[in-house]
């Protein structure tokens, strides 16, 4: 009896498969211990977040690629006989799993065409935001706007499929060209004196964009020579229109793709401490209405009227 547990022992020990099953086992936790010990060793060398995100993926994506090899490498005798009943299921696979096929397809068109990548500022199917990681099938995106007004972040993080480059277009705010071109509106009474107005909006300009004019100039250049595009106005325009019985001064001008509000902050208040040194020869245009409860009506009729109505 011992002897026949003894050669089923020996049977199941010395087993191919079983032998197989325990060297995927001891190149997956080899391949585990190494990624994490590379990861550790990086991240205490490597101070820039965004390069230590990017090493971070290359490496978990270097040790799929390694098990993977792992496993073809141990079942290799085994595959031929396999080539049959891949072809009978793959479609079936290809068919069910189409979603997910094209979500990888999507993550290496994002990754090896440039479409966006972490850090960038993107929009994509209407919910716009910063993206904070692109896996295989899904990225990940900071949010934007919806019940916060402005580029400010509202707390929320969205997962999108990566099959969606293939389906809509894509808003990057920040790949070809990390600068955006806005507007603000200034609106003042028509008896302001409307030349020193402009003269207040175009040095309150120059004081507070000269630094993204400056930087934008380099980023522009290499953009037309990269595309058949027509050079743009870089420097900040004031232009005029009178309507609605107040004279409105608009400022274009250009600014950093996540500097938006903070730009559009500082001017309006630059403006608004100028306008205050006038003295009264430049007036913002302010529209009011005031509305007032009509008095309440006491009506008292005497008591013999009221008989007499009765």
């Amino acid at each position: 009896m011992n002897n026949e547990l003894f050669n089923e022992m020996k049977t199941i020990i010395f087993d191919p498969t079983i032998g197989k099953i325990i060297s995927v086992i001891f190149c997956f936790i080899l391949i585990y211990i190494l990624s994490r010990s590379f990861n550790k060793v990086l991240n205490s060398k490597i101070t820039d977040s965004s390069t230590r995100y990017k090493t971070k993926k290359a490496v978990s994506f270097s040790s799929f690629i390694l098990f993977v090899f792992c496993l073809g490498f141990i079942f290799s005798d085994k595959l031929g006989g396999l080539t049959v009943a891949f072809g009978v299921t793959g479609a079936g696979i290809a068919f069910a799993l189409q979603e997910v096929i094209a979500s990888i397809a999507g993550w290496f068109a994002i990754n090896f065409n440039n479409f966006f990548k972490v850090g960038d500022r993107v929009q994509l199917g209407g919910i716009k935001g910063d993206v904070i990681d692109i896996g295989v099938l899904r990225t990940t995106i900071m949010e934007m706007g919806d019940w916060v007004k402005g580029d400010l972040y509202n707390g929320r993080t969205v997962k999108i499929s990566n099959s969606y480059v293939f389906k809509d277009p894509v808003f990057n705010y920040s790949a070809e060209y990390p600068f955006l071109w806005d507007e603000i509106s200034i609106s003042v009474r028509l008896e302001s004196d409307l030349e020193e107005t402009e003269n207040i909006i175009k040095r309150c300009a120059a004081a507070t964009l000269e630094e993204f004019e400056k930087n934008s100039k380099k980023e522009w250049r290499n953009l037309v020579k990269k595309y058949p595009i027509e050079d743009a106005r870089l420097e900040n325009l004031v232009t005029f229109h009178i309507e609605g019985g107040s004279a409105h001064f608009t400022l274009r001008y250009i600014t950093g793709f996540k500097s938006r509000r903070r730009t559009k902050d500082l001017l309006f208040r630059s403006i608004n401490a100028e306008f205050n040194k006038t003295a009264g020869k430049v007036e913002w245009a302010v529209s009011s209405m005031e509305l007032s409860s009509r008095p309440s009506l006491k009506i008292e009729l005497e008591k013999e009227k009221t008989r007499a109505i009765l």
